[in-house]
């Protein structure tokens, strides 16, 4: 039992009550992963067979961590432990179950590349509008469907929907579900959304399988449970539903995920659902400063839908959080990498103790231009992922291909890749004839003198033929000899070594890199089934995460809010704290959407352990255009006794001052008339931010003037710094300064011949 002995009290108490339905409410930095592998570690030592725990998470790396950490308290039974993803956990499953409702065990999962082209196929043969029905738009549609347990045949049948759909002028949209639904049945593929929608089905149209599997997992905990949405929610409570021996981990404040359907309400009501529900919430923030903790405190507080706690840090106070305004988008990554620059400098810190968050990846431009003029390395997180390189796509089609060769959009992805004289032409020859014939395409490829005419017979005859050939080695080589095998005899791996260019010898050396990391799975200990099928659900199962392997690089971090969930880093940078930014413009149509981005300004707040710092702009590109900014709301609701208003373009003491304020004096006219003589620089009167809110905008005659007649006490505008009274000059021509004192900002030097200043008088 000395695993207990280095948790606090509350900690404890929710590992060891292990019987009937608990909910864990954990803070940001509370050590709930640490509380979960215990309590399932404590189930064990208790006599709980591990074959009978499930635990359901968000991300592999999140099982991964788990089940190392279980590992070193009750050795290799860890193993035994059903642990993963909900999908991965599900699709495992349905391999098993598949064929009660009509799938293959080998079903394909598509990725959402492969859903897209499905869906565009689709709206090519239905002859519509690929504006109007936008393939992003149809795809979210269908998945929000999907994940309300909504099926095409209900779609279709909902008045409520189809009036919705037919207001928008998208009448069509249930046509289209019926054919996506039906396309993807036929190629026995399911999508990321059918491996829940399918287990769902499964367990209601079969009770036999649901008993099974409720007598299977008695004990069952669930990570992130304030990420569920109404599919998971569904399959976790019939699952419960014998033993009721449920732990759902979460934290309602961290809740930002409904975009993509998750539902706070679920860990709201949850006590609604089990009214002996035990809850245990751990408050103490082991991850960041007093400072930190605090200023997070005073964001969430504004929200009214929440399970209140009172979160704590007993670590130092720590340096206050640093605001920091810019003029600008582009000015504003200058201040940030700076900054970095000196903390790094000064406090002998890794670049990798850096990270940049913001609220759209639009956003990440201005910073990496800022950090690449200063030399600093960066990695920008959530881009293309390894396995989203088409190379990489194109072999792993020839693997689908193998084990599912009905398999539509893998057969069409490389049915003429190298090329072989089967072009587009006679692949639409090939559907048409599957779809006159009531048969898949394979189906006619594999016959093909008996559906086609002419020199394509034999091309197709030919090809399917070499699949055959790769079915058969499949079924008793390893992983890696069948890839290798498929590579090579595809003639992939000859067409790639044969083009020499730079771009060709980095896609060649990325599939080099796949077949070592199929070679390095075909030797792994910790699991029993080796074949390249398990391989490839591995890879369609893959989270975020997982998709980047240089992990430990000593660079900056950037990435938006919604990606950084579950990381922590010593300083963090927020940039972008505006109105219609972050909060976002569309969040501001509701008290829930609104609510939901403080929780993301919240979960933003708590990745940073040490130093955090906030930034915004009061002018930033839109569309080409320079607009103006003003500070975001949520600025105006942290605590002002914990920020340091750090303003590059003068110093400031007033750590007090009234965003709200600041947008209230910028509504009025700031266009001086006259100009007094300005103070000395120790006398002027400090300003708050509301006379720093927003950049200036220049005059509509607004046009740099000759300023080799320059003279004190002429008054000028600046294209940024606004209007100002010349109160000396030195030096001498080309290399003239002028000390210039602007209304808005104060006073700067500035060196004429690049100054661009305007004559006003």
């Amino acid at each position: 039992m000395d695993y207990l002995q280095g948790l606090n009290p509350e900690q404890r108490a929710a590992v060891e009550q292990t019987e009937g339905p608990v909910m864990i409410i954990a803070g940001a930095g509370s050590g709930k992963t640490r509380v979960i592998t215990y309590r399932v570690a404590h189930l064990i030592r208790k006599g709980v067979d591990s074959f009978n725990i499930l635990v359901l998470t968000f991300t592999n790396k999140a099982a991964r961590e788990m089940r190392e950490r279980i590992t070193h308290v009750v050795g290799t039974e860890a193993k035994n432990i059903w642990m993963g993803t909900f999908h991965s956990v599900f699709a495992k499953i349905l391999r098993v179950e598949a064929e009660k409702i009509g799938y293959p065990s080998n079903f394909t999962i598509y990725d959402t590349d492969d859903s897209k082209s499905v869906l565009r196929a689709v709206l090519k043969e239905m002859n519509l509008d690929d504006k109007l029905y936008n393939v992003n738009f149809v795809l979210n549609r269908i998945s929000a469907s999907k994940n309300n347990l909504i099926s095409w045949q209900e779609y279709n049948k909902n008045e409520q929907i189809q009036a919705d759909d037919f207001s928008s002028g998208r009448g069509q949209m249930g046509k289209i579900y019926e054919m996506y639904a039906t396309r993807c049945y036929r190629a026995g593929a399911m999508d990321f959304d059918d491996l829940l929608y399918k287990t769902n089905e499964l367990l209601k149209l079969h009770p036999d399988v649901l008993n099974k599997y409720q007598h299977k997992f008695k004990y069952l905990m669930v990570d992130e449970y304030q990420d569920t949405n109404f599919s998971q929610y569904l399959i976790v409570k019939k699952l419960a539903a014998v033993n009721e021996n449920l732990c759902v981990v979460g934290d309602d404040a961290q809740s930002i995920y409904a975009f993509r359907g998750a539902n706070i309400q679920n860990i709201l009501n949850f006590e609604k659902d089990y009214p002996d529900l035990k809850v245990f919430k751990l408050e103490q923030n082991y991850r960041s400063t007093q400072n930190i903790v605090n200023v997070a405190n005073s964001i969430i507080r504004n929200n009214k839908e929440q399970l209140k706690k009172n979160v704590f840090s007993e670590k130092e106070a720590g340096d206050k959080i640093k605001v920091m305004r810019a003029f600008s988008d582009n000015e504003e990554g200058k201040i940030v990498a700076e900054a970095i620059m000196q903390d790094r400098s000064s406090k002998g810190l890794k670049w990798g103790a850096f990270a940049i968050l913001y609220r759209t990846n639009a956003q990440s431009r201005s910073m990496e231009e800022a950090l690449r003029k200063l030399g600093i390395p960066y990695k920008i997180y959530g881009g293309l992922s390894f396995y989203q390189r088409k190379e990489i796509k194109d072999l792993i089609a020839y693997f689908r291909l193998t084990f599912n060769p009905n398999d539509e959009e893998a057969l069409k992805r490389v049915i003429n890749y190298p090329k072989r004289g089967i072009g587009d032409t006679s692949v639409d020859k090939i559907i048409v004839a599957a779809d006159q014939h009531g048969i898949t395409p394979w189906e006619v490829i594999v016959e093909p003198g008996k559906y086609l005419e002419g020199k394509i017979s034999g091309a197709v005859g030919t090809f399917a033929t070499m699949i055959q050939s790769f079915q058969v080695l499949a079924r008793t080589k390893s992983a890696y000899e069948s890839a290798l095998y498929i590579a090579q005899h595809s003639g992939l791996l000859k067409d790639l070594y044969e083009d020499k260019s730079v771009e060709g010898l980095n896609r060649y050396e990325n599939i080099q890199e796949l077949l070592n990391g199929i070679k390095e799975f075909s030797e792994r200990e910790d699991i029993e089934e080796k074949g390249l099928d398990i391989f490839m659900q591995d890879v369609a199962l893959l989270t975020n995460d997982d998709n980047d392997k240089n992990k430990d690089a000593d660079t900056v971090s950037l990435m938006t809010i919604h990606s950084s969930k579950g990381l922590e880093f010593p300083q963090v940078y927020v940039v972008g704290l505006e109105e219609n930014l972050f909060p976002s413009q569309m969040s501001l149509n509701s008290r829930s959407d609104l609510e939901e981005e403080r929780r993301l300004f919240y979960v933003a707040v708590t990745r940073a352990e040490s130093k955090l710092h906030i930034s915004y702009a009061t002018s930033r590109f839109k569309f080409g255009t320079l607009i103006s900014c003003e500070p975001s709301r949520f600025l105006d609701e942290i605590d002002p006794k914990f920020l340091e208003l750090d303003y590059t373009a003068r110093p400031t003491t007033n750590s007090n001052a009234s965003f709200d304020d600041d947008r209230k004096a910028w509504s009025r006219d700031k266009q001086p008339d006259t100009f007094s003589k300005p103070k000395p620089a120790s006398q002027a009167p400090v300003k708050t931010t509301a006379m720093l809110a927003k950049a200036h905008v220049p005059s509509a005659n607004f046009k740099p003037s000759d300023t080799s007649n320059l003279q004190v006490g002429m008054e000028v505008e600046h294209e940024r710094f606004g209007f100002g009274k010349v109160i000396s000059l030195e030096g001498n021509k080309p290399d003239i300064k002028a000390t210039i004192f602007f209304k808005e900002i104060g006073q700067k030097q500035l060196l004429l011949k690049f100054a661009k200043l305007y004559i006003i008088q």
